[in-house]
C-alpha cells in the first residue's frame, strides 16, 4: 500500500497550507496485532497446499489485478485490528497512510476508482466536443488537444492506482498527476502569452519539460519524498491559478465568457479544501479523498465550455485579421 493520499490533479495551491500534516503515521499496521495476525496468516495460508489452494479459488480478476495470499492476509488482519479498536471504543485507525476501505472485487478504494473514472469519461465527452466543434485550423487547438490527452493520461493511472494500490501504479499516478500539473501552466502560458510570442511558449515548454524530468528523477533515483511532492505540486497550482485569475480580470470587459475561466480555477482550489475532512470512509467506502473527486467531474465541462468558446473566438479573431490578445 502508498504511504499517503494519491497527490491532486486539480490545480492544488490551498493545500500548501497543509504541508506541514501531510505526511502521517498510521497506526494501523504498527500495531502488534495487526503485524502478529499478518504473520500468523501468511505462515498458515501462503505456503505448500495451502497457497496452491488460495490460488486455485482465487476469482480471475484478482489474480489479473495481482492480488497475493499475502495481501489478502493483510486486507483480512486489517479488519481484525479494526474490529478490535471499534469494540474498546478508540477512533478507527488508518493503515499504510490510508482509510480501511471494503474492496469490491477487485477495487481496493472503489468510490474513489470510480470517480477517477467518471472524470476520465468527462474528459474524454468533451474532448470529442471540443474537436467537434471546434476547426483546427483555431491557434489554440493542438495545445488544447494535448492537454486534455495529458489529463486523460492521469485520470487513467488515477483509476489503476484505486483499483490496485502497488509500488508502479502509486508512481504513475503521482508522475502522470504531476504532469498535468505542469502542462496546465504551459496552457496558460501559450493562452496569455504564447500566441503573440510563440518563442516563449518554446522556452516555458522546455523548461517544463526539464523541470518534470528533474521532479520525476529526484523522486524516482534519491528519496521518493511526498512532502517536496506536494510542495512543488501545489507551488505550481497557485502560480496557476494566479496566472489565470490575473488574465480573466484583464480580458473581463472583452471576453464574455471569461467567468468561466475564474469559475473553474477557483472551483478546482476550493474543492481541493475537501480534502481537510479526512474521515474515516462512510460504510466502508466513501472518504473525503472519493467525495473531493466526485466534485471535480463536473468541472470538466465548464472548464471544456470555457476553451470552446475561446478557441472559437480566437478563430473568428484571426480570421478578422485582429491582433490576438
Amino acid at each position: 500500500m502508498a504511504a499517503t493520499p494519491a497527490p491532486p490533479r486539480a490545480v492544488p495551491g490551498l493545500l500548501v497550507l497543509l504541508l506541514a500534516a501531510s505526511v502521517r503515521a498510521s497506526q494501523g499496521d504498527k500495531e502488534p496485532v495487526y503485524r502478529d495476525c499478518v504473520k500468523q496468516c501468511v505462515r498458515t495460508n501462503c505456503t505448500g497446499a495451502r497457497l496452491r489452494g488460495f490460488q486455485s479459488a482465487q476469482p480471475p480478476y484478482m489474480a489479473l489485478t495481482g492480488w497475493t495470499c499475502r495481501d489478502d492476509c493483510r486486507y483480512q488482519c486489517m479488519w481484525t485490528t479494526v474490529g478490535l479498536y471499534q469494540a474498546e471504543g478508540y477512533s478507527v485507525p488508518q493503515f499504510h497512510g490510508k482509510w480501511p476501505f471494503a474492496r469490491f472485487l477487485c477495487f481496493e478504494e472503489p468510490a474513489s476508482a470510480l470517480a477517477s473514472l467518471l472524470n476520465g469519461l468527462a474528459c474524454l465527452l468533451m474532448l470529442l466536443r471540443y474537436r467537434s466543434t471546434v476547426p483546427r485550423q483555431s491557434p489554440m487547438y493542438h495545445t488544447i488537444t494535448a492537454f486534455s490527452l495529458v489529463s486523460l493520461n492521469a485520470w487513467f493511472w488515477s483509476t489503476v492506482f484505486h483499483t490496485r494500490d502497488t509500488y508502479l501504479t502509486e508512481k504513475m499516478d503521482y508522475f502522470c498527476a504531476s504532469a498535468v500539473i505542469l502542462y496546465s501552466i504551459y496552457l496558460c502560458c501559450v493562452r496569455t502569452l504564447g500566441l503573440r510570442r510563440p518563442g516563449l511558449s518554446s522556452m516555458m515548454g522546455a523548461l517544463l519539460i526539464l523541470a518534470f524530468t528533474s521532479h520525476v528523477s529526484y523522486l524516482t533515483f534519491v528519496s521518493f519524498d511526498y512532502g517536496y511532492n506536494m510542495a512543488a505540486n501545489a507551488t505550481i497550482g497557485m502560480i496557476n491559478l494566479l496566472w489565470w485569475l490575473c488574465w480573466c480580470w484583464q480580458n473581463r470587459r472583452t471576453l464574455p465568457y471569461w467567468w468561466k475561466c475564474g469559475l473553474v480555477v477557483v472551483l478546482l482550489h476550493g474543492l481541493a479544501l475537501l480534502e481537510l475532512l479526512d474521515f474515516p470512509p462512510l460504510f466502508w467506502v466513501l472518504d473525503a479523498h472519493a467525495v473531493w473527486h466526485l466534485s471535480t467531474v463536473p468541472v470538466h465541462f465548464l472548464f471544456h465550455s470555457f476553451l470552446i468558446d475561446d478557441s472559437l473566438h480566437l478563430l473568428n479573431t484571426e480570421k478578422a485579421g485582429v491582433k490576438l490578445e
